[in-house]
């Protein structure tokens, strides 16, 4: 069995525009005055074509729709991609569709036309329920809009998740502790919880630079924001799966546990990223970003708008390694030899469980919750000496 089948087939689709750039974003998102989506439909159908004669034959787990923000596609342009992958691909039986939306740009007609074409899972970015964050993290949405748009998302889809960040500037514990009550009373059952992180390249990264960002909290505010994170979910019944996703149990995104899980996920769009494996080989795919770019090459040839990079034994199995240790179920020493073709080093797996940071039970190890705080360190030590067996 090829690897990827431990995890299965997942699509995503890169909606690259915006209404405006949030200051602490470094996705590939862009502000435009003026879409033609018909012209990306048929550079989404290319492409679509494309992925589909190097994968026929398979089952198409999940559809994701990110971003950017999807919601600002016409319904139209939303059916008429799912239209073509489903004349593509067999969908499986329990297939995840989802799309993700701004609260700005939700409205129950628009909704509704969503899911008439297939959507069956809305991703929320209300990233606070906090006014003055909301302006602070340059959103342009208001706390009463994203209320009204998790009550239209509750109300057309069967499964819905919200994006909260915190860590934020001048927050406090008791805050976070409030809000994240009150986002847990909304009924959602699934949470993406993100510390707030200051990236190079973006607006937050630059006032930063300058001394300009005031009130970030300090690490061991942070440490213990996300410390009280977990036991609040874990307490509500909405445990972490994943280092910041949280889900009531069969609720998790499917399409991110094909990522963690080291599935194959095709990528389609500006600077959408994929992994495939093609005749036993495992490539990693990234697309053009310039969406202009992106779209002129795919309408005129095919293929040429994205690099594609083999993957070898070593790569694959320190990615795997990297996404199985966030999550919860932790990663299999057997799957991480075959793909390294060498186990993991018996000395540093006796380390890290010595200190604390990793737990063993036979085939299976999973980080603890002092070493998920020590991620980085940990993939550091196991990955440093694999000569020795366990």
């Amino acid at each position: 069995m090829e690897d990827w089948r431990h995890a299965g087939f997942g699509l995503y689709l890169h909606w690259p525009f915006c209404q405006s750039k949030c200051p602490y974003c470094d996705f590939n998102s862009h502000v435009a005055s003026g879409v033609n989506q018909s012209d990306w439909l048929g550079a989404f159908q290319a492409e679509i074509d494309r992925i589909g004669a190097l994968t026929e034959g398979r089952i198409l787990n999940t559809v994701f729709f990110g971003g950017g923000t999807p919601s600002l596609m016409d319904p139209a342009l939303v059916q008429g991609i799912l239209d073509h992958v489903r004349a593509t691909w067999t969908l499986a039986n329990d297939v995840e569709i989802t799309l993700e939306a701004n609260p700005g740009s939700v409205e129950a007609g628009r909704f509704a036309a969503y899911a008439g074409a297939g959507v069956n899972r809305v991703s929320l970015g209300i990233q606070s329920l906090d006014a003055d964050a909301l302006r602070r993290l340059g959103r342009m949405h208001s706390v009463a809009e994203a209320l009204s748009a998790i009550a239209i998302a509750q109300a057309t889809f069967a499964r819905v998740s919200i994006d909260l960040i915190y860590a934020r500037q001048n927050q406090t514990l008791a805050a976070w502790r409030e809000e994240l009550h009150r986002a847990l009373d909304l009924g959602t059952s699934h949470l993406s919880l993100y510390q707030l992180t200051i990236e190079d390249g973006t607006v937050f990264g630059e006032m930063h630079r300058k001394n300009l960002l005031s009130g970030l909290p300090p690490e061991d505010l942070g440490a213990d924001m996300f410390e009280l994170t977990q036991e609040i979910t874990r307490a509500a019944g909405r445990p972490a799966y994943e280092v910041s996703n949280h889900a009531s149990p069969g609720d998790e995104s499917r399409h991110n546990l094909i990522y963690w899980r080291m599935g194959d996920y095709a990528g389609i769009g500006p600077g959408a990223h994929g992994r495939l494996t093609l005749d036993g080989t495992r490539h990693a795919t990234e697309a053009e970003r310039m969406p202009g770019l992106w779209l002129d090459r795919t309408r005129t040839a095919a293929g040429t708008a994205e690099t594609v990079q083999h993957l070898g034994p070593e790569d694959r199995a320190s990615e795997y390694l990297m996404f199985a240790l966030r999550l919860r179920e932790g990663a299999s020493l057997d799957r991480f030899a075959a793909l390294a073709g060498q186990p993991l080093s018996g000395a540093a797996l006796v380390e890290m469980a010595a200190l604390g940071f990793l737990d063993r039970q036979g085939d299976t190890i999973r980080t603890t919750p002092t070493g998920i705080l020590m991620l980085n360190g940990v993939l550091r030590a196991l990955l440093a000496d694999r000569q020795s067996a366990g």
